[in-house]
Formats: C-alpha cells, structure tokens, sequence
C-alpha cells in the first residue's frame, strides 16, 4: 500500500481555484487532481475553506459545542456549500427527516459535515434512532471526487474516504445482522469492519451516548460509558483490515487507497453524519482537541 500512496502523491497535477459559497466559509476551494495508477482511477481531493473556531462555546471539560442547538451555524452538506433542507433543528437536536426510503429516497438530502477538519481529537454526542433506523458518524474524512459513466468528475461517497460509527435500530434493522461476520454492523462498531464489545445500545426511541477519540492512529469508539473498539491506523494491520471486506482493493481500488491513507497526508478531516434515509437525532455534539 505504501507503493500507491506515494505514486498518489507524486501523481498530483493539476490545482484549480473554483468559488464557494454558503452560511458555513466563503472563500476559494482548491481542486488537487490525482491522475489513474495502480489500478485506482482518477480523482480529485477537494481543499476547502474550513469554519474559524473562535467563538464557539467551550464547556467546563474543554469541549467545544460544534453544535448549538439552534441552527446549522458551522455545517454543510457533503460537497455543497449549505445544508440541506431535509437536515433540522428540532428541540435543540439536529434531526434528519428520512421518508423511510433507505439510500434510494428522493429529496434535499446528504450528508453534511462540520467545516473543519480535526486532526488529533475527541468527539462525544448523543443519538436516538426511530424504529428500524439506520444512520453513522464519520471522521477524518475527505471531499473527493471521481468520474462517473459520463466521464465528469462528481463527489464520491463520503464512506470511501473515512471510518465510519454505525448508528443503528439493532432490534429492526437487518443490517445488524448482516456482513461477513454478525455484529459487525451494529451501533458503534467500525462499519463492516470491527465488532463493538459490549454491544450496549439502547432501544430505538431512546438516548444513546456515543465517543470517538482519534490520536496519531490510534482509534476508540465509545457507546454509553463503555469502550467498545480500539484499532490503530496506518499500520499493515489496518492495511488487512480494509482489504478484508466490502472496501478491498478489487472491490473498489479508490476507497482502499483513501482509507489506507486516512485523512491525507495532514491525518486530519471532517466530521460528518449520514442520510441513510431514516429518522435519526443527534445533540450535544462536542469536540475537544488534542494537541
């Protein structure tokens, strides 16, 4: 893997200075092309600009609220420069108004992420999912793009370039009992690639905690006041790990090459939230950084 990472570096070719808009940073994105090698086709890392932390609340514990309880201050969708319609605040928790649909439903939805990239941090939060609902936390993840059938380069799915919490009704979602091994995706565990142990999640309807601390490669999920998962970045461990499931190099040689390389060369990246389609809420969503 290491191979490819540095023909991916080595490989940049192209910079483009393109406009951004929106109520989360204004300023230039930068477009980094990444040409085809190794089997991994063409695509872009897009750089843009990141939401300046001062002025957000700090608590007692030096956390700070990325999340107000009263508006989208801060995020936007996943490639786009403001949130979408179906993302809310209801209460004072951001809630995503699914139809149901899975990933197939129709609407202003998407994922959206906090515009700034952390490096070494913890975040906590709180979630409930309605029955049968399916949701996830992302981290150090990226805006790539890659080309589709038409040969244009449109944003790639967030999932491809970070680890993913799972957020999930275990007791009526069958993707609790999916995936190479059971458990593997449910609530809290690495998607699709490691089992959170104690599996301690509460019914749909009800208050879950959740934690995710990232510092220099090393990874812990935490799920109501247990650690449930450790695992170590950048390492040939996780090299087999991720070449052990759906995102193995033959299975899809871009998401293999992104997550070996877990927030670029910097390590950093976004925070971010699935639409999968369901109803789910989140509040008190804090960050503490980690020098």
């Amino acid at each position: 893997m290491k191979k490819s990472i540095a023909l991916a570096a080595s490989a940049v070719a192209t910079t483009v200075l393109i406009s951004c808009g929106g109520n989360a940073a204004k300023g230039g994105v930068e477009e980094i092309i990444v040409p085809a090698h190794d089997g991994v086709p063409e695509y872009a890392i897009v750089n843009a600009p990141q939401v300046d932390l001062d002025g957000y609340e700090v608590d007692e514990e030096g956390f700070i609220k990325i999340f107000n309880g009263k508006d989208l201050e801060g995020w936007r969708g996943y490639g786009k420069d403001r949130c979408p319609s179906m993302w809310t605040v209801e209460d004072g928790c951001l809630k995503f108004n699914g139809a149901g649909g899975g990933e197939a439903q129709q609407g202003d939805g998407g994922d959206i992420i906090f515009a700034r990239k952390f490096k070494n941090f913890e975040l906590r939060f709180d979630w409930k999912v309605e029955k049968g609902a399916n949701s996830g936390v992302f981290y150090l993840a990226r805006e790539v793009k890659e080309k589709n059938d038409e040969g244009d380069m449109e944003y790639a799915h967030i999932y491809l370039s970070s680890p993913e919490y799972q957020i999930l009704d275990n007791e009526n979602h069958p993707d609790a009992r999916l995936g190479k091994t059971i458990g593997i995706r449910q609530s809290s565990s690495l998607y699709d690639m490691i089992i959170a142990e104690p599996q301690n999640a509460k019914p749909w309807g009800e208050w879950n905690s959740g934690s995710i601390m990232v510092y220099e490669g090393t990874v812990v999920h935490g799920q109501n006041g247990a650690n449930v998962l450790e695992y170590h970045m950048w390492t040939p461990e996780w090299t087999k790990l991720i070449n052990s499931g759906k995102f193995a190099k033959d299975k899809s040689p871009l998401a293999f090459e992104l997550l070996n390389n877990c927030g670029g060369d910097e390590h950093e990246g976004y925070i971010g939230f699935q639409d999968h389609g369901d109803v789910v809420y989140y509040r008190n969503i804090r960050v503490k950084i980690f020098d």
